[in-house]
């Protein structure tokens, strides 16, 4: 009879977690979604375009995809930020998770990517989605990423405060600890922007977002800058 090591198994089975595989022996429930409830048609026509600029200004292999709603979407000076690195901004419209892990064969994959920078979430919990759904949309978007691409390293930006949907905080804080502790087991860079957007008084500070106070403004897009930077591989 094969008696097998204990640790050895579960070391076998982190590497397999690790690059989108399971077997039997290290089987591991994943957590619910919403996928089969979310309907992303309405971003057809954004995707398409994303999809026709790739054509004529192809992003290179080994890039550094950034996807995610409309703070990536709306970071114009990202390539300018971060000049010495090959960044591709994916962000569309005020997309959810689930968004991007349908999109994701079209506006991801494709490219090679050498590694995703991933935002998303808030919109997902003001469109009335519990923080654990959510997570598990996360969590089903590194399952396909690492499955099409298992060499590609993956950062996750924590969702970030704004005054605007304050009173959501407390599930922005749920959905950051479940995706901070998941990183943490699972190799990702987790990226907590979240403390660095708050003034002493705990609240956000109110000089670095647009005058929606939803989206940030270049003071606030300064600080992702310098949070996001040194996770860049």
């Amino acid at each position: 009879m094969l008696i097998r090591s204990a640790p050895r198994v579960a070391a076998v089975c982190a590497m397999l977690i690790l690059t989108g595989f399971v077997l039997s022996g290290c089987q591991t429930t994943p957590p619910p979604t919403s996928l089969a409830t979310h309907n992303s048609s309405k971003w057809g026509k954004e995707i398409a375009a994303l999809e026709a600029s790739a054509v004529t200004n192809r992003p290179p292999p080994g890039c550094i995809v950034f996807v995610g709603s409309s703070s990536i979407r709306l970071w114009k000076t990202l390539a300018e930020d971060l000049p010495d690195l090959p960044v591709v901004n994916r962000g569309f419209g005020g997309s959810q998770l689930a968004d991007s892990v349908q999109f994701a064969e079209r506006i991801i994959i494709p490219y090679q990517p050498r590694q995703v920078v991933i935002y998303a979430g808030g919109n997902d919990i003001n469109a009335g989605k519990d923080p654990d759904l959510v997570f598990g949309d996360f969590v089903a978007l590194v399952t396909k990423l690492r499955a099409a691409l298992p060499r590609v390293k993956i950062a996750y930006i924590a969702s970030a405060p704004n005054p605007a949907r304050w009173a959501q905080v407390e599930k922005v804080k749920r959905l950051n600890a479940l995706s901070a502790d998941y990183c943490r087991r699972h190799g990702l860079a987790f990226i907590d922007v979240f403390p660095l957007m708050l003034g002493p008084d705990g609240q956000p500070k109110p000089d670095i977002y647009a005058a929606d106070r939803l989206h940030m403004n270049a003071k606030g897009y300064a600080i992702w800058r310098e949070a996001v930077a040194s996770h860049l591989k």
